[in-house]
């Protein structure tokens, strides 16, 4: 996990940077794709990602090494042709992995969240699950574990694999060429992200297109259907946490309701969207039908409440990196501890993003608990160490919170709510 937080420190940074470029080149051609609070949600959604992997929680079914101790028939060296084909057993176990999460009830709910934003930019890259709380990927590895590819090339190659899927979530690239027969472009993953019922469920591919076309599952991006983003039941929040368990708690409500007992078991492992039929009679859920003219979440938002959001993104985001930088020092426990301030704060600002009443006691109780640890401590998790005055900055911060979230609950919301009203 170290190893994991170390690679962290650097890669956060350099996503945050390009994500600067993709929206200063949006403004330079008046043609940007970003909208603040959905860009908000895409990044705080990575940020609980990076808190559930780094801490370790979930429960791993089998381990790549477990499975090249007790499997491979023979051992062999790092060499370069290796590591090819490790990366090429990867990215065909990733295919398949992809397929399965678009096709299957139960393992739609882990994928659901990257799906969720109804704009396509850099940002919604980072919309990852945490509901994945069971990890069975290096299943799919058996055929690298049979040959002896060696534990070290799996675990260099896999987050290289993960971030090498970052670039092309953009709408700034058009077609290139002959790399449309080898790569995953961005073009063939606007198309993948789309709710046309031409495109759903196509371009399943994460680094090579090549499984794509091979088990017709390739679809080109027409000029007469333009995308269109999103979810066919759309997130309707901009709450991350909520966003990642809504499809199951729809599934287990359907499982509980239906009176087949029949259906109570296979409603899992169905087809994605499948609902038994007297439930889907009795309780109809919302499904987008128009693609064209659906409308938009949006939520009330001044440039004063935009600026505060971003604010809160920001230092959540210092505070991870702190936690990265000083992982070691903090200890398990302290980890836990840290992640579950990251974490309520995340759930707390993007609560009061959606205007929810209970966000600000979400954001007052999280302001007062972290000010007293300071207190109580005289310092925040060792940042004393590094900067004499880092626990006063991190105090500052919490009493922000505490003011900002009374301030845009009872004082702005009131004013936006007549303003509307009117």
């Amino acid at each position: 996990m170290e190893t994991y937080a170390n690679a962290l420190l650097y890669a956060i940074p350099f996503f945050m940077l390009l994500l600067v470029v993709e929206i200063a080149y949006g403004h330079f051609v008046k043609n940007q794709k970003h909208k603040v609070m959905d860009s908000v949600s895409s990044i705080s959604s990575g940020l609980t990602n990076i808190i559930k992997d780094s801490l370790g929680l979930g429960l791993i079914l089998v381990s790549y090494p477990i499975l090249l101790e007790h499997l491979a028939l023979t051992s062999i060296k790092a060499t370069w042709g290796v590591w090819l084909v490790a990366f090429i057993v990867i990215d065909f176990a990733g295919y398949w992995n992809h397929r399965l999460s678009h096709k299957i009830n139960f393992f739609w709910n882990q994928h659901v969240i990257h799906h969720s934003s109804e704009e396509f930019n850099l940002a919604c890259a980072l919309r990852q699950s945490i509901s994945n709380l069971i990890g069975y990927f290096p299943i799919l590895l058996i055929p690298a574990a049979l040959v002896g590819v060696p534990n070290e090339v799996i675990a260099v190659l896999a987050p290289i694999h993960l971030f090498a899927q970052f670039w092309y979530h953009t709408q700034h690239i058009g077609k290139m060429g002959w790399l449309e027969y080898i790569i995953v472009t961005p073009s063939q993953h606007r198309v993948h992200h789309a709710i046309n019922p031409e495109y759903i469920d196509k371009n399943l591919g994460q680094i090579l297109c090549i499984w794509d076309r091979w088990f017709g599952t390739f679809q080109e991006e027409l000029d007469a259907v333009p995308p269109q983003y999103g979810v066919l039941k759309p997130a309707a929040t901009w709450n991350p946490v909520h966003i990642n368990f809504q499809h199951l708690w729809r599934l287990v409500q359907d499982a509980w309701r239906t009176k087949r007992y029949w259906d109570k078991i296979r409603i899992w492992f169905m087809p994605t969207g499948w609902r038994p039929a007297d439930v889907k009679e009795q309780y109809p859920v919302a499904v987008i039908t128009d693609v064209y003219g659906f409308e938009r979440y949006k939520t009330p938002s001044s440039f004063m409440f935009k600026a505060y959001i971003i604010f809160q993104m920001l230092a959540t985001t210092m505070l991870l990196l702190f936690m990265f930088f000083n992982f070691t020092a903090i200890g398990f426990d302290g980890l836990l501890l840290f992640g579950a301030f990251v974490f309520m704060g995340i759930y707390g600002y993007t609560s009061l993003m959606d205007r929810k009443s209970y966000a600000i006691w979400i954001e007052m109780g999280r302001g007062l608990l972290g000010i007293g640890l300071i207190l109580f401590n005289g310092d925040w998790f060792g940042v004393n160490t590094f900067l004499s005055w880092g626990s006063i900055l991190v105090l500052l911060y919490f009493l922000i919170t505490i003011l900002g979230s009374a301030y845009f609950t009872y004082f702005e919301k009131n004013t936006i709510d007549a303003t509307l009203a009117t």
